[in-house]
């Protein structure tokens, strides 16, 4: 079937009872009487919209819609599934139960989601605890058919939380549209070695439309890219309790137009690891993370704090152009191992121009690179056009639909 089924009170069980996975037809919900009579103020769209909708824990192998203006619950996992497409409308804003890891939005390999906000009424997924923290549920995650290296050719590896699948042999794969998506108190911990982010980006491909993201107050990573060729622009992440942005497992995509803002908690502004290393490159031919960053600003609590702005490792490579680094012990810290053959070649790709920076100022900044690689080099082989560096114009992109400025 094609039409969408709309929720009424006498079709509420179809949706709200049910948690094994969904053959129904596509699924729109627009209907308030499946609420907790909880005023959210949100304002617009139609019919009564001060009510909270409750979306079930499911499998959605068929369609689901959000419309507009509308607020809406989650308590445990909403996976698409191969096929299946969520559509998020503007204006929407999701609350997740604060119950950690266990509660989060997976787009599975094949599945897309079609998140349109815009700048007056962006979408904002966020803990639905009156007193929010960091932590306190799991985040996005997206997963694509786009190349990793912690498997050989077309094999798939899974996700740390959820178990789901990801990568493939498909540079163009997409899973849709993110634009104007901020999510918020996200990164909740399933153990000691496996924890959601903000936002996860697991084997996702450049056909995928992200811009204009942020992810605010999370616990652990604020973007975090497991290979993939995703192609992001204009992303922020604010007071993340780990690393702002992460890279691993072979990503060769691209970052444009980024602003990283640390908070009282936080780590790194970058790491970036050319592949995971609880895993192993296990890519043949082997090939290892290179992707294209430009116009970021990293701002940090200042030099006294020892902390790097930003860490490469495991052989990672990448070019780095307009970068503006402020308020950190380190600039750029550097470690592998001697030679190309290395499993950890991180300085070769200094020497062989695959890893290099070009236009950067650093301000409050008491060491701007720290070579622990092995390879010797100078900070001018790395480094260019030191000074140059404007970051990006975040004041004016960023403007309405971020938070914690």
């Amino acid at each position: 079937m094609k039409n969408n089924l709309l929720l009424g009170l006498a079709i509420t069980a179809l949706l709200f009872n049910s948690c094994s996975t969904d053959d129904t037809a596509a699924i729109n919900i627009t209907d308030n009487s499946v609420v907790n009579n909880t005023t959210t103020n949100n304002g617009g769209g139609t019919g009564n919209t001060d009510e909270e909708i409750a979306i079930n824990a499911a499998e959605y192998s068929s369609d689901l819609t959000l419309e507009a203006n509308r607020t809406y619950t989650i308590s445990g996992p909403v996976i698409m599934t191969e096929g299946a497409t969520l559509t998020i409308n503007e204006g929407v804003t999701i609350k997740a139960v604060a119950t950690g890891a266990d509660v989060y939005i997976a787009i599975s390999q094949g599945a897309k989601i079609i998140a349109n906000g815009s700048a007056a009424k962006p979408i904002v997924m966020t803990s639905g605890n009156a007193n929010p923290s960091a932590g306190q549920w799991g985040g996005l995650i997206l997963l694509g058919k786009a190349p990793i290296n912690s498997v050989t050719g077309d094999a798939t590896s899974t996700s740390e939380i959820g178990s789901l699948p990801y990568g493939g042999s498909d540079s163009a794969d997409s899973s849709g549209v993110l634009r104007y998506v901020r999510v918020e108190y996200s990164g909740g911990a399933a153990d000691g070695s496996s924890e959601n982010n903000g936002f996860s980006f697991y084997g996702v491909g450049a056909g995928t439309t992200i811009e204009y993201i942020q992810a605010y107050e999370g616990a652990d990573d604020g973007i975090e890219f497991f290979g993939g060729t995703a192609k992001v622009s204009y992303a922020v992440v604010i007071n993340c309790q780990d690393d702002s942005i992460d890279w691993t497992e072979g990503f060769t995509g691209s970052i444009t137009n980024a602003y990283v803002k640390h908070g009282e908690d936080h780590d790194k502004g970058f790491e970036c690891d050319g592949y995971n290393t609880d895993i192993g490159n296990l890519s043949n031919p082997k090939f290892w993370s290179k992707p294209t960053v430009k116009d970021v600003t990293i701002i940090g609590l200042g030099s006294g704090t020892g902390n790097e702005a930003v860490r490469l490792r495991a052989g990672t490579q990448g070019i780095f152009e307009n970068i503006l680094i402020e308020g950190f012990e380190e600039g750029f810290d550097l470690d592998g191992d001697a030679g190309a053959d290395s499993d950890n070649p991180t300085g070769t790709g200094v020497i062989n121009g695959d890893l290099d920076v070009k236009n950067v100022t650093f301000t409050d900044v008491t060491t701007n690179m720290k070579n622990d690689t092995g390879d010797t080099f100078t900070e001018a082989d790395f480094i260019s056009d030191n000074g140059n560096g404007i970051g990006t114009d975040y004041a004016t992109w960023g403007a309405n639909w971020t938070v914690g400025n």
